[in-house]
């Protein structure tokens, strides 16, 4: 009877604890979700991107785009799609709550890394954080508040929600920040929304780069079209500002190019 009942309980607790790409993986008490991605061919200790969804996408979504898993694929690392709490991130001075003091997703973005960590050899020293839109805010959030985290951002058409935070209270980490020049959902001087505005994309750079101790920028071409202005500190740490022609647009293939361009230093 015992047996019995073990394997009843087994057969009940297994499908709830499993997840992955196709099912939500739980965390804070079940209060917020996220989604994973192993590529077939890695073994031993992988490193991560965590991925950012724009204004009401999901994990799901982000899941179900091939050029996402394909890239995490050619990186051999795993794919973590993070979940907004509802429609948006919730970070501070959004439209919706513009007296917020700070952002709240730390406790999050950490229990889906210990969540991770859980389930797969994660390698720590590997951890990319990224988002388009509404996500690169989210990244940008993460860069400032959680910069020891990871080894390096992407943050890809999005910064800060005014105001742009006078310092980070965390190290700074490398940066490789990609932007339309013709962007008007997230224009680089930012635009009013509700009673917030968002952040100037320059502000926001110059206020790291003195984070980081950054010299001048050097204008470079690189690879997908893009016109960067390059920066190095004595730590080696990246700060890249790098352009496209071209409005509100994602590109996977941009945001691999710039995580191999941090793996390469790491």
């Amino acid at each position: 009877m015992r047996l019995i009942i073990a394997t009843l309980l087994t057969l009940v607790a297994g499908p709830a604890l499993a997840c992955g790409s196709d099912t939500d993986c739980t965390v804070l008490d079940g209060d917020r979700t996220y989604r994973y991605y192993m590529p077939d061919t890695v073994e031993g200790p992988i490193g991560a991107v965590f991925h950012a969804h724009g204004y009401r996408g999901s994990a799901d979504g982000a899941m179900r785009n091939q050029s996402l898993r394909a890239m995490a694929d050619r990186l051999g690392m795993a794919l973590i799609a993070l979940n907004a709490d509802a429609d948006d991130w919730n970070l501070a001075y959004r439209p919706r709550e513009p007296q917020q003091a700070e952002a709240r997703e730390y406790d999050y973005v950490t229990a889906v890394i210990e969540d991770v960590a859980d389930r797969i050899d994660l390698d720590r020293e590997r951890m990319i954080a990224t988002g388009f839109s509404a996500g690169g805010m989210m990244t940008w959030t993460l860069a400032c508040g959680m910069g020891d985290t990871f080894a390096g951002v992407v943050p890809y058409s999005g910064t800060f929600w005014r105001s742009i935070p006078p310092t980070c209270p965390t190290p700074a980490t490398n940066m490789i920040h990609i932007h339309g020049d013709a962007d008007t959902v997230v224009p680089l001087e930012g635009r009013a929304i509700g009673p917030t505005r968002q952040g100037n994309v320059y502000d926001a750079l110059a206020m790291y780069a003195e984070h980081g101790a950054q010299p001048e920028a050097v204008l470079a071409e690189m690879p997908e079209g893009l016109s960067c202005f390059l920066r190095e500190n004595v730590d080696g740490l990246l700060l890249d500002f790098c352009l496209f022609d071209g409005t509100h647009a994602y590109s996977a293939t941009r945001v691999e190019w710039a995580i191999n361009r941090i793996l390469d230093r790491l």
